[in-house]
């Protein structure tokens, strides 16, 4: 992704990781908690400071993402396999449609796996709008 792209994303940074909103948003306000540590790391394989910081965060973005846009559920998903990069995946989930900046998001997956599913990418006005909402929260 290119820098520019990525700095529309970025909600927040800390010592050892990073926020930023995802852009495919098929699930409102789904976010990905990045390592700033480079290379290939596996999830079990993160220091302690890592591990520490990583649950603080988890549970900001978590309480920033309820008072943004009630999710009923939260998933967290950390596959690796497309990006070689320790990161972890925070996926609000919602038993009842939820509109946003004019936009309807309809989680048609609820109580199952969130994937497969529809991607949605919403234009850079509501995506802007989602990741500054979540940044007022956390």
């Amino acid at each position: 992704m290119n820098p520019e792209r990525l700095k529309l994303l970025h909600i927040a940074d800390f010592n050892y990781w990073e926020i930023n909103l995802h852009e495919d948003q098929a699930y409102l306000g789904r976010s990905v908690i990045w390592s700033r540590r480079d290379g290939d790391i596996d999830f079990l394989d993160m220091n302690d400071y890592e591990r520490d910081e990583f649950f603080d965060i988890g549970k900001i973005l978590r309480e920033s993402l309820r008072k943004s846009f009630r999710p009923d559920r939260m998933n967290y998903a950390s596959f690796a396999k497309t990006t070689n990069h320790l990161h972890v995946h925070v996926i609000p989930r919602y038993k009842h449609p939820r509109e946003f900046c004019g936009v309807k998001f309809i989680d048609r997956n609820y109580r199952k796996n969130y994937a497969p599913y529809q991607p949605f990418i919403p234009n850079d006005e509501v995506l802007i709008e989602i990741r500054d909402t979540i940044k007022d929260n956390l």
